[in-house]
């Protein structure tokens, strides 16, 4: 089996200092977007935890959102939870303020700790996959654990489609 890609390595550990055993994989196949993951691994486009990064725009600081797969980040919605209306992230923020990519961003395992809310959808599957620092690795976990490892707010902040 081929070592993982450092940055998968990284939330490997991470994942591993917080005291859960779930294992990182790379998949042949892109797993960038939500359709491309659940092809990939055979599950749900729902049960794909998507991360997106927002920022605050009075701190400059990033927000990272974890939505079902199928679900639309509705932004108003985000924004009455946030009480200010979210920023959007290009690739260079993204980068210097996770330490991924986009299309691997990994809810946990950031450079520094991130706000975040996570759409309440994911909370009805038993498992769920979310990007693990690389288009290509995910891991999957339960809904509960991905609260437990962000610290998030479960909350309605997604439309669905």
């Amino acid at each position: 089996m081929q070592p993982l890609k450092e940055s998968a390595q990284k939330v490997q550990a991470r994942l591993q200092q917080l005291g859960y055993d779930n294992q990182v994989v790379e998949l042949p196949d892109s797993t960038r977007t939500a359709a491309e993951a659940a092809q990939a691994i055979g599950c749900e486009v729902a049960q794909i935890a998507k991360s997106i990064i927002f920022r605050r725009k009075t701190t400059d600081k990033p927000v990272l959102v974890v939505a079902s797969g199928t679900n639309r980040i509705d932004e108003k919605l985000l924004a009455q939870w946030m009480q200010e209306k979210p920023g959007k992230a290009d690739a260079d923020f993204v980068r210097e303020k996770t330490g991924f990519v986009i299309g691997g961003v990994s809810p946990v395992g950031h450079l520094e700790p991130i706000e975040t809310w996570i759409d309440e959808d994911l909370l009805r599957f038993e498992v769920i996959w979310a990007a693990a620092g690389h288009p290509n690795a995910v891991f999957s976990l339960t809904p509960k654990q991905l609260v437990q490892m962000t610290n998030g707010e479960v909350a309605r902040i997604a439309s669905r489609p």
